[in-house]
Order: C-alpha cells, then sequence, then structure tokens
C-alpha cells in the first residue's frame, strides 16, 4: 500500500516538448502540428478527433525517426527530485500521456515510474502509417487512469494528486483528491486547486509537505 500517488501529464509537464510535435518535424508537418496541438491544449478542439488528425501527418515516416528525436527530449526541472522526494516518503508517481508509448517508455524506465500509459502508434514495413493502436489516451482515459491505479497502489481516492497543463488532463485533475496546474493553460489554472507558475517540478513536493 502506497501513502499517496501522484500522476502527471508528460508532454510539457514531465517534459519540456511535445513528442508529437518532434516527431512532425521529422516528417516536414511541423508547424501544421503545432499550430493543432495548441488549439487542443486550450480546449477549442476535441483530444481524440485532433489526435487524430496530427498523428494522420505522420504517415509514411520512418520508424527510426523515434530514435532520432529521442535524444532531444528534455525531463523538465524538478522531474528526478519529485519522483525521488514521493518514492522515499512512501508514494507512488505515475504518467499518463496523450503522446506516445514509443517515446515515453525510456523515460519511464529511466525515471523509475511506477506506471504509464499513452498512446501507440502504428506502424508496417517500417514506415508510420498515420494511426493508433488501441483505445485513445484522452482526458476521460486519464481519469481512467488515476483511478485503475489508485485501486492498483492501495492509495484512497483522496490521496492521489494530479499534475497537468492542458485542457486534456481536466477530467484526470477533477477526479484527484489534490489537482495542480503546472504552467498551465489558463483554463486549468482556473480548475485547479494550485497553480505552479514556474517550470519546476519540485515545488509540486513543498505543495504537499514533503520539503
Amino acid at each position: 500500500m502506497a501513502s499517496f500517488l501522484v500522476v502527471l501529464d508528460v508532454d510539457s509537464t514531465l517534459i519540456e516538448q511535445e513528442a508529437i510535435e518532434l516527431l512532425a518535424d521529422e516528417a516536414g508537418v511541423g508547424a501544421e502540428v503545432a499550430a493543432i496541438t495548441a488549439r487542443a491544449m486550450a480546449g477549442e478542439l476535441d483530444f481524440a478527433a485532433s489526435l487524430a488528425e496530427r498523428v494522420s501527418l505522420l504517415a509514411g515516416l520512418d520508424t527510426a525517426a523515434v530514435d532520432r528525436v529521442a535524444p532531444r527530449i528534455t525531463l523538465t526541472q524538478g522531474a528526478r527530485e519529485l519522483v525521488a522526494g514521493a518514492h522515499a516518503a512512501g508514494g507512488c508517481v505515475a504518467v499518463v500521456s496523450g503522446g506516445f508509448h514509443e517515446l515515453l517508455d525510456p523515460i519511464a524506465l529511466e525515471l523509475g515510474l511506477d506506471a504509464h500509459r499513452a498512446n501507440r502508434l502504428t506502424a508496417a514495413d517500417g514506415r508510420f502509417t498515420g494511426t493508433t493502436a488501441g483505445p485513445v489516451i484522452d482526458a476521460p482515459a486519464k481519469a481512467d487512469a488515476l483511478l485503475e491505479w489508485a485501486a492498483h497502489f492501495d492509495v484512497p481516492v483522496h490521496r492521489t494528486v494530479a499534475v497537468g497543463d492542458g485542457a486534456n488532463d481536466l477530467a484526470m485533475m477533477a477526479t484527484a483528491g489534490l489537482s495542480i496546474a503546472f504552467d498551465a493553460k489558463p483554463v486549468v489554472r482556473a480548475a485547479a486547486h494550485v497553480s505552479l507558475p514556474d517550470r519546476d517540478l519540485s515545488a509540486v513536493l513543498s505543495v504537499l509537505g514533503l520539503r
């Protein structure tokens, strides 16, 4: 049994980048994808529809692009401290992403996360097909993941913490016992219990009284 559970968004929260935009740059469609991402994050577009539209633009990109962009992903300041501090206090840390397992899996392993979930790109003959496999990780799926992990780690929902920055995190944040907006869009700051304006995830430890 864990004493608490922290669930974080990934793109622009755990990491500084939007992973799909890195892949889009490789495919030569960076500007188009970035524009769709911005509208989705602000809550102007349905996330699942916007994801499908963005992923379709990756059709034909070679799968080796994942290895080319991975070194360009940087952890947000304080990410390692947050994970270490939560673990030291008996908590669990998980992340749920509207991005992709292909880029998230190595990060989750490196950080020693307790759980992680993301979308998965489909590929054939060494190239992405422009679709995803399995259920889309959208706003309801993020909330479901938090509840599933809380049950798995035997953590009462009131002892769960959700950290996010975009409209796709609102359902998860509404489900958690404590919601933290991290350098977030206005719609997210307005809905959160706590708003952290600075890009330092170790500040979450201060909110939890752990430093």
